[in-house]
Order: structure tokens, then C-alpha cells, then sequence
């Protein structure tokens, strides 16, 4: 009884600590002009996507830049050379971006971003994660981003409950039901980071994977891997230095809301299969020459 109240004083601290953030200091400026998103059908194949959303991006580059905005514009222009299968210029933005041959490979891994991952932070270390992973994986598969949805950002309350995951979860299913249409050959793994093991566990039940792998996660909305009601393999990994670990993971009732995340998937409790990810930090998961890295490969190429 002590730990369960415990736990919901600290969630009610983490809400009114989110929620008392100062914003007098953010700056505030006028939305960037982006060209509309694409309209596609079903017949059009990947070339022809990456193709039309790279004269897309372009002209989102040149808005950008002539609105003023030249760290977007500079951010945009460094895509250039990606394949991208979808894009989105407004707001915070939308991207999903392909390394190797979509079409052809022999497994496919969707990499699903956590909090403030948007499309001004996309090219960082979400994007070379995946360029790496791609690299590891070889030839044989194809390594999928998708930032589908708009991610919490870490100092702000909807990162402590599940809104903006379930509103994430039908597109992440429509997604997936996209790859599956390019290749229904190949199997498909989840790999989910942080918040984006919330939008995984939302989006679970329905989607089409083999294997979903929870990595960071501060929950899942879940309290079992079972309730997650999928057919797919759940892991579970959670590095040594990563201070997810130290957050309360439970789940209450508070002001009309629901709170928090429920239980961290990777301890045993939870029932997902664990896997070892090494001794780095949040957000090191697919560092080159990483044992998160190594790890999450080998969960791919196993699938």
C-alpha cells in the first residue's frame, strides 16, 4: 500500500511538474509553408512514390527557406538523397523513409520514434540509427522509419499517458499494412523506442508483424504482454544506463485523466521475452558497435 501511494505521488508531481513548464521563454513563430502531403493509390509502387515525394520535399526546402526558416530548410535539404514513401511538410511533420530495396528484401524492420522526434530533429540520431541498423542488416533487408504521428515531447504531460499513442496506433497499422502490400513475403518486426513502445502497445492488436520489440520503454499501456493481445513475439530490452528504469511505472486516475504507463515490459513480470542490450544510455540503442545494436539486429534477422 505505501509503494502504490508512493508511486501515485510521483506521477501527480510528474503531471503538475509537466504541466508548470515555462513557456514565456519558448520562442514563438508563424507556421512554416510546406506543400500538402501526396495522395497516392494503391497501384503506385515505391520508385514512383520516392520519386514524387522527393520533388515534395524540395519544395517544402524552398518554402522554408524562403519564409526565413533556414535550419528547416538546411534539415530538408540534407533528405534529399532518401527514398522516402511518405512526406509531410506541415507542422511538426510526417516521414517515413526506406534504406535498402523495400520490393526485394527478405525481412523488413519498422522503427517507430519516441518523444520529440519531429521532423526539425528527424535527420539526427533517430535517422542515423537507422542507417545503422541498415548497415548491420545488409543487403538482404530493408529498414523502415515512420514518424506517423505527433511525438510527446519529454518536458510536456502527454508523455505520462497514452493519448497520442492511440492516436498514432490505426496509422501505424495502415503503415504496416502498406509494407505488407510491397513485399507480402517478408516478415516484419516492430522495433519501438521509448514512447513508441506506447504507440506499439496500442496499435498491437491488428498489427500485421512478426515480432515486437520494446526497447526504452516506460510502458505500454499494457499491464501484461498477453493484454496486448497479438499474435506477434513481444521482447523486451532495457540498457543498464538508461534512465527509464527509474521512472514509476504504474498507472492511476488523476483529475479525470489516466496517468502513466503500467509496468515496465522488461521486467519478468510483464512476460515479453527479455533480450540484453548492453550498458548505454536512452538513447543508444542502435549506436554503431553497440551491443543494443547487435541485439536488436540479431531480433530482425531471427524473425
Amino acid at each position: 500500500m505505501k509503494t502504490h501511494r508512493l508511486r501515485r505521488t510521483l506521477l501527480a508531481s510528474l503531471l503538475v511538474a509537466a504541466v508548470a513548464v515555462p513557456l514565456s521563454g519558448a520562442a514563438t513563430r508563424a507556421a512554416v509553408p510546406a506543400p500538402a502531403a501526396l495522395a497516392f493509390t494503391a497501384a503506385d509502387r515505391p520508385a514512383e512514390r520516392y520519386a514524387a515525394n522527393r520533388t515534395a520535399l524540395a519544395e517544402a526546402a524552398r518554402l522554408a527557406a524562403a519564409h526565413g526558416d533556414r535550419r528547416r530548410a538546411t534539415n530538408l535539404r540534407a533528405l534529399a538523397g532518401g527514398r522516402l514513401l511518405a512526406f509531410d511538410g506541415r507542422g511538426r511533420g510526417r516521414i517515413a523513409e526506406v534504406f535498402g530495396d523495400l520490393e526485394r528484401a527478405r525481412r523488413i524492420a519498422v522503427l517507430v520514434p519516441g518523444s520529440d522526434v519531429r521532423l526539425d530533429t528527424y535527420g539526427g540520431r533517430f535517422r542515423r540509427g537507422a542507417a545503422a541498423l541498415s548497415a548491420r542488416l545488409g543487403p538482404d533487408a530493408a529498414v523502415v522509419t515512420w514518424l506517423g504521428y505527433d511525438t510527446p515531447d519529454t518536458a510536456g504531460p502527454e508523455v505520462l499517458t497514452p493519448g497520442r499513442a492511440e492516436e498514432a496506433a490505426p496509422g501505424l497499422r495502415a503503415f504496416v499494412g502498406l509494407l505488407r502490400a510491397f513485399n507480402a513475403d517478408a516478415p516484419v518486426a516492430a522495433l519501438c523506442h521509448s514512447y513508441g513502445a506506447v504507440v506499439c502497445g496500442r496499435a498491437a492488436r491488428g498489427l500485421d508483424v512478426t515480432d515486437l520489440v520494446l526497447y526504452g520503454s516506460p510502458g505500454t499501456g499494457a499491464d501484461t504482454a498477453a493484454q496486448l493481445g497479438t499474435g506477434a513475439r513481444v521482447w523486451a530490452g532495457r540498457a543498464s544506463g538508461d534512465w527509464v528504469a527509474r521512472l514509476p511505472h504504474a498507472r492511476v486516475e488523476l483529475f479525470g485523466t489516466t496517468l502513466g504507463l503500467g509496468p515496465d515490459p522488461a521486467e519478468p513480470a510483464f512476460g515479453a521475452r527479455r533480450f540484453a542490450v548492453g550498458d548505454g544510455g536512452h538513447g543508444d540503442y542502435l549506436e554503431p558497435g553497440g551491443a543494443g545494436l547487435r541485439a536488436i539486429a540479431a531480433l530482425v534477422e531471427a524473425a
